[in-house]
């Protein structure tokens, strides 16, 4: 290939991937728009961000609700937000544009960033955000496990205590099955419409709701094993 065609051809492929690029940027600006919930992973600390698409220096403004700053010391230098990278980072900086917090996209609608000897935080759409803190908050209680025929084999009281890593404190409550005393689950979680008990080996029971507002455990067998909400 000659010098003029392979120059010709670059060309063409540079002006075809450079609206790609742009677009790529321009639809992630107008999805950030609009109100985050900022937190810590167990969401023991929150802070709600409103993005906004007016041009300030270093990017584009935004607002922190006044309680941010006790909450999530960092966040009370932050004054603009901005798209980075090849337009898959959003980041968070401060009046000199420098970093305060770089996110990227781990599930749709949810962005995950770190700070050094600080940790993993959590930006997520708010609406999704405080629906899923209500579904947490409805789990918390007395659950009896049950066998298919609606035999009781124990009561496990899950709670809101954090356990590390995005889990809770679960305890079994009186005298349980043997297989359920012999795995002993210590954590619970709710994962992608699941909820993940666990023991201190590390082993996992997954349950996933049914129709009549049980939670049933996958995969399922003969003698199933069903979670019901104590009243």
């Amino acid at each position: 290939m000659s010098l003029s065609r392979f120059n010709a051809v670059l060309c063409l492929l540079l002006a075809a991937c450079g609206p790609a690029a742009a677009q790529d940027v321009t639809t992630l600006k107008k999805d950030m728009i609009g109100q985050w919930e900022l937190a810590t992973t167990e969401r023991s600390k929150t802070c709600v961000v409103t993005l906004k698409s007016d041009a300030a220096p270093q990017g584009f403004k935004l607002e922190l609700e006044p309680a941010c700053a006790a909450a999530l010391p960092f966040t009370k230098d932050i004054t603009g937000w901005s798209i980075k990278g090849l337009g898959d980072i959003v980041r968070l900086h401060n009046a000199a544009g420098e970093t305060m917090i770089d996110f990227t996209e781990v599930e749709t609608g949810i962005f995950e960033g770190m700070r050094t000897n600080e940790g993993v935080y959590i930006l997520q759409n708010l609406a999704a955000a405080r629906s899923l803190a209500k579904s947490m908050d409805q789990m918390i209680g007395d659950w009896s496990m049950v066998r298919g025929n609606g035999q009781a084999i124990c009561t496990l009281v899950l709670t809101n205590t954090d356990a590390g890593n995005d889990n809770f404190q679960v305890f079994l409550k009186g005298k349980c099955d043997p297989a359920v005393a012999a795995f002993n689950p210590t954590m619970w979680r709710l994962d992608h419409g699941q909820m993940i008990l666990m023991s201190a080996k590390g082993e996992t029971w997954q349950f996933e709701a049914d129709d009549n507002a049980q939670w049933r455990r996958v995969p399922d067998s003969a003698d199933p094993l069903i979670m019901l909400r104590e009243q």
